[in-house]
């Protein structure tokens, strides 16, 4: 299985795209699977299909304006290509948050393997109670910023 995934390295495999127009996560979700770099392994149209899909059994928003799509199952097969692409919106939708806050930002989460993405969520999740971090979130920081916080926090 090898080491476990730090989410800063999936950071910064991933990136960060900036004005993802849409007005609804199925136009979201078809915007930034066009954009992201994918593997040779999978396609654009299977992730597209998958982030859909997850997203009609439960919304992915967890709140403070932040949504975390992911795939049901894994999509990846190599631990080397999984990722996870920050997307800010040019305007934010309402995805029926826990705290009703319409969504601005999308860590979109790609992996190969269960333990990585459980591991994904908790760090992620630890990086959102972080009010510092939130404040770079809402100012639209580039990737370089986040990385270093969220090095500094892990």
């Amino acid at each position: 299985m090898g080491k476990p995934q730090n989410v800063v390295d999936l950071l910064k495999r991933g990136g960060v795209l900036f004005n993802v127009e849409g007005k609804t996560t199925d136009e979201i979700y078809k915007n930034i699977t066009d954009s992201v770099s994918l593997p040779d392994e999978v396609t654009k149209e299977g992730v597209y299909a998958a982030l859909c899909d997850r997203e009609r059994v439960m919304s992915t928003a967890v709140g403070y304006g932040i949504a975390l799509p992911h795939c049901r199952g894994t999509i990846l097969k190599n631990n080397e290509n999984q990722q996870i692409t920050v997307c800010y919106l040019k305007d934010p939708i309402d995805m029926n948050a826990p705290d009703a806050r319409h969504v601005y930002v999308m860590f979109v989460i790609l992996t190969a393997n269960s333990q990585t993405h459980l591991q994904v969520l908790s760090q992620l999740a630890a990086l959102f109670k972080d009010d510092n971090f939130k404040q770079l979130l809402e100012k639209k920081s580039g990737i370089d910023e986040l990385v270093k916080l969220a090095e500094s926090l892990m």
